[in-house]
């Protein structure tokens, strides 16, 4: 078990002791529980446990009605987000000479003809200033004042980055199916901040270094939070079925090797085996053992099954 697990699992022991405990059955259940077990020569695992709102709210336990939904066929990759080409700009001196000052650093914001540097021609022994031949965000400055502006070096790199490109690499059979027009969820891997987009074109090479093949998108970036060199994961969906009922994975558990869940009524949680179909990421599909409009715990469903396990034990005991 996780350690956040145990901690919750802790957290909601703590809060029914403070309640006096919750009963795994009401009375009349467990009685005629045990008066089924003894005429079977067995005893029933128990199938239920009782959790008061108050305590249920401050656990995280959470509920939702089970509803038809979309199952997607989706494809996790990684990539690199990189600035759109034809918006990086170098700043060049027109005349060669010395340097009389520079007005930018990096990381400075810039607009299209702001003054940012200053040169005295070797030539005309004039000053003449160079302007921002864009707008953006100064990359790179590689000179210094009272050094010699050439022609051919440049003084600044600056990119407009209102835009980015999200260069994916696709591997093996996925190229088969990622193609042009699909939805795209961008997630920056230091910090898990998320972007939608589509996915623009699949390049037709291949690149070298990986033998992977390229799928490129682009994304909004006006607030400047995503930067380039920046790594990425994203989640392409390449189709999406509808299904009759489905539940978020995270109200799946497992007890005596089936899959379930678990069904609130009022402050009582049954144990609900279910036949399971598709799923993504996020949903799965329930074939049998469900219907429409019951309210399945989605969120801490670990606590509810550690309630209920807690109580055989406890019964063995």
């Amino acid at each position: 078990m996780k350690w956040t697990h145990w901690i919750s699992a802790l957290t909601l022991a703590v809060l029914l002791s403070a309640c006096g405990g919750a009963k795994p059955f009401n009375e009349t259940d467990h009685e005629e529980g045990e008066a089924h077990a003894a005429e079977e020569g067995h005893e029933e695992a128990p199938d239920r446990t009782t959790i008061a709102a108050k305590v249920a709210q401050d656990a995280g336990i959470r509920v939702a009605p089970a509803a038809a939904g979309i199952i997607a066929d989706e494809h996790e990759v990684q990539g690199l987000l990189t600035p759109v080409e034809g918006r990086v700009a170098k700043v060049m001196a027109r005349f060669p000479g010395p340097i009389r000052s520079l007005r930018a650093n990096v990381g400075d914001r810039v607009r299209a003809g702001q003054p940012l540097a200053t040169i005295e021609s070797n030539l005309s022994l004039t000053t003449y200033t160079v302007p921002a031949p864009i707008s953006g965000v100064v990359l790179a400055r590689n000179a210094s004042i009272g050094t010699v502006a050439s022609e051919s070096a440049a003084l600044y790199e600056i990119a407009d980055l209102s835009e980015l490109w999200v260069d994916l690499h696709i591997f093996g059979a996925d190229a088969q199916h990622i193609t042009a027009g699909v939805p795209v969820r961008v997630t920056r891997l230091s910090d898990g901040l998320t972007a939608e987009t589509t996915l623009e074109r699949v390049l037709p090479g291949t690149a070298t270094a990986s033998q992977s093949t390229v799928a490129r998108a682009t994304i909004r970036n006006l607030d400047g939070l995503w930067r380039p060199g920046s790594a990425v994961k994203a989640r392409v969906t390449v189709d999406q079925a509808p299904a009759t009922l489905v539940v978020p994975v995270t109200a799946l558990q497992t007890a005596e090797d089936q899959d379930v869940v678990y069904v609130q009524q009022g402050d009582t949680y049954r144990v609900r085996p279910v036949k399971l179909g598709r799923r993504d990421a996020e949903r799965v599909e329930v074939l049998d053992g469900l219907k429409a409009g019951e309210r399945v715990v989605v969120a801490q469903s670990f606590l509810v099954k550690a309630d209920i396990e807690k109580s055989t034990v406890e019964e063995d005991h």
